[in-house]
């Protein structure tokens, strides 16, 4: 006995469904993007790009990381500044060292300089001779950002004779007509004298400058310690022929300048700046 197996006959709205669908893959298939890779070219170009882009943001870039030292710089000599004036004053300052026996109306500026360096009196460092800075403890004193390197402090010395080396890597000078001032002697001659005592009352002296950007390598080359710093003038003695001027223009072109009253300046001619009392010396 043969049996037929008959099948239902399609319904007219399953054929519709199936046309609609081969229709619409047809659609997809014909505006569908294909997916490819770049090309030489296209990559060439893309990194052409992407170089001048870079170019143009570089200098950019530096220019921002150079002003950020340079406030960094002027916040430290803000800050040496205001230590400064702590220092003079008669009712504020703290341990005055080896000058305690002036009293308390005047000190050297070196002894100042010392207690920011930690050395000598003011050494920081018990049961060692030598320490290099900045060391385990983050010590890092009266440093410019532009300038790198190991400072080496040394104990028992004052700044003026070699308890910071080397000088390459010393940031600031001080005024040396503030530390030790030109005399004429009986004979004519021109010395140094010895160490001027500074009272209170510099502080409200307008326009002297304090201590500044100092270019240590242009020192050592003139077998100076870059501590002290003067510009010659109309010096005869041991100022003149700008032995003791070596300012560093290493913030775009300019120094950072800070004043007995505390503020701080920058300029690229500070010679030529109206107000800033350069011939200024102690006479005491």
């Amino acid at each position: 006995m043969i049996q037929l197996l008959v099948f239902p006959a399609p319904s007219p709205y399953t054929l519709i469904e199936v046309k609609a669908n081969r229709s619409r893959l047809s659609r997809v298939s014909r505006f569908s993007p294909v997916a490819r890779a770049f090309t030489l070219v296209e990559l060439l170009v893309v990194f052409a790009i992407l170089t001048v882009l870079i170019s143009f943001m570089l200098p950019a870039a530096a220019g921002t990381l150079r002003a950020a030292r340079t406030f960094r710089c002027q916040s430290s000599q803000r800050s040496i500044a205001f230590d400064f004036k702590v220092f003079a004053d008669e009712r504020l300052h703290g341990s005055r060292g080896e000058d305690a026996p002036l009293g308390d109306s005047l000190f050297r500026l070196e002894t100042f300089q010392e207690s920011q360096y930690l050395v000598d009196e003011f050494w920081a460092w018990p049961g060692q001779s030598i320490v290099r800075v900045p060391d385990t403890r983050g010590n890092d004193p009266m440093r410019c950002p532009e300038v790198r390197g190991e400072l080496t402090l040394r104990s028992n010395s004052p700044c003026s004779q070699g308890a910071v080396d080397p000088p390459q890597r010393i940031s600031f000078g001080f005024n040396m007509r503030l530390h030790r001032p030109e005399v004429v002697q009986p004979d004519g001659t021109i010395n140094f004298s010895t160490p001027a005592r500074l009272s209170s009352s510099i502080v409200d002296l307008p326009g002297i400058p304090l201590f500044w950007d100092v270019d240590g390598e242009l020192a050592a080359t003139l077998g100076v310690s870059p501590t002290f710093s003067a510009p010659s003038l109309d010096s005869a003695g041991p100022l003149s022929g700008d032995q003791y001027w070596f300012p560093a223009l290493r913030h775009a072109g300019k120094s950072n300048f800070a004043f007995t009253d505390g503020s701080v300046k920058t300029s690229a001619t500070p010679l030529t700046e109206s107000g800033w009392r350069w011939d200024y010396q102690s006479g005491r």
